[in-house]
């Protein structure tokens, strides 16, 4: 019995033995282990941060009108004779577009022409009398009264002809209203009145809308506006460039400011601008909604940092500031507008500060980084980042494709694992 305690002791000791000596190696080998890996230093574009005028990629809501449009009217009274035009045409300005009766308004004109004649005649004769009268006068032949007689007949007789040419006059006018023409260039619209009806004046008859240019009123928040006439300094609105889209279609138009107004509207707080825009095709046309850019708006004096930059913290917006070990440091930051590939900062950094522009995907806070140059392009930046994510993506599906495609074989293994257990 002693001997059979003695080698129970000695197998515990000798088991006690293997499993501290395999303890202290595990320890060792650890040691070893944590020693020698530090955390490599990452490759990530910094850039110092100073104040920099961007570029605002920002565009406002619209409705297409045409300042030009114009609604034809009767002039005069009388049958619609002729429709000279069909609807939809492009007519010039000076067509003729439709004729209302002129026969009876040219016999109208020709009856005043007889009466000015007329009045003309009576002027003459008493021009003679009022000349005899005065000569006669001269001789004490005849009284003053009937030499003030003469003169005032003649007087009467101007007045006649003075009304006589008035009323040709107006009467060529009512005759040129029958012929309705284009006052402007356009597409016109349906007639409103069908040929032999009959219009009086005032009656609608068509409504003709202008093509090229498009003219469009749009509303600037009041920011913009005052931003706007601070880089116009002075000049004509027509130095800032435009461009008016059209999502449904993917159509633009590209243009010009033409108005900046002086005063901010109290309900909206915005202030109403417009611009022109060539349309020679006609792509675009009246009463659709679009959108417009203007060319050259910008924030002055801003922090800003590639959008790509801004990650997501425990308290909010995020990026990367580098201290003097070049060690990366969450800093919360306070967003402003997004200008493109910008982002725009409103706090939480200041100028100086060297934060990573680049992708924050991977990078922790404690992470070395070894800074690389930032050439200030950050839509090449963002582009390059976005690129890298997709190839990731597509890297780790192949590798679920292929895991997907290996389960088989392994299941396949299992039956000789068991006959082999058997």
């Amino acid at each position: 019995m002693n001997i059979t305690l003695q080698r129970s002791r000695a197998g515990l000791l000798a088991l006690t033995a293997g499993l501290l000596l395999s303890a202290c190696g595990q320890d060792e080998a650890a040691q070893s282990q944590g020693g020698g890996a530090e955390t490599p230093a990452q490759p990530k574009p910094v850039a110092t941060m100073a104040p920099q005028d961007i570029p605002l990629d920002k565009s406002y809501p619209a409705k297409l009108s045409s300042d030009t449009e114009v609604t034809l009217v009767a002039r005069v009274s009388g049958v619609l004779e002729e429709r000279l035009f069909e609807p939809g045409d492009i007519v010039e300005k000076g067509d003729s577009l439709y004729a209302i009766e002129p026969d009876v308004y040219q016999a109208t004109v020709d009856e005043r022409k007889a009466d000015l004649a007329s009045a003309q005649a009576e002027e003459a004769r008493a021009q003679r009398d009022a000349s005899r009268y005065q000569r006669l006068l001269n001789q004490n032949s005849v009284s003053r009264q009937e030499a003030d007689q003469a003169q005032a007949d003649l007087n009467v007789a101007r007045a006649s002809v003075a009304q006589a040419e008035a009323a040709l006059a107006n009467a060529r006018i009512d005759l040129g209203y029958t012929d309705v023409t284009a006052p402007v260039s356009g597409a016109i619209g349906l007639s409103q009145v069908n040929v032999g009806n009959l219009v009086s004046s005032g009656t609608e008859l068509a409504t003709i809308t202008p093509l090229d240019p498009l003219e469009v009123r749009f509303q600037l928040p009041q920011r913009d506006a005052f931003v706007l006439r601070q880089q116009l300094g002075g000049q004509s609105p027509e130095t800032i460039a435009a461009t008016l889209s059209l999502p449904s279609v993917g159509t633009t138009l590209e243009g010009h400011l033409e108005f900046l107004g002086s005063r901010v509207d109290n309900d909206t707080s915005t202030v109403q601008a417009k611009a022109s825009f060539a349309n020679p095709d006609g792509a675009v046309l009246p009463g659709q909604f679009v959108r417009i850019q203007l060319a050259g708006l910008k924030r002055f004096d801003v922090l800003a940092v590639p959008e790509i930059a801004i990650g997501q913290g425990l308290m909010g917006p995020q990026v990367f500031v580098l201290d003097e070990d070049d060690v990366a440091r969450a800093r919360t930051v306070e967003l402003g507008e997004l200008a493109g590939p910008w982002q725009i900062l409103t706090g939480g950094v200041e100028p100086g500060d060297r934060v990573m522009v680049g992708d924050p995907a991977g990078v922790e806070p404690g992470t070395p980084i070894e800074p690389q140059p930032f050439d200030g392009d950050a839509q090449a930046l963002i582009a390059q980042a976005t690129g890298q994510r997709q190839g990731q993506a597509s890297g780790q599906a192949q590798g679920a494709a292929q895991g997907s495609d290996s389960a088989p074989a392994a299941e396949r293994a299992s039956p000789a694992e068991e006959d082999a257990a058997e």
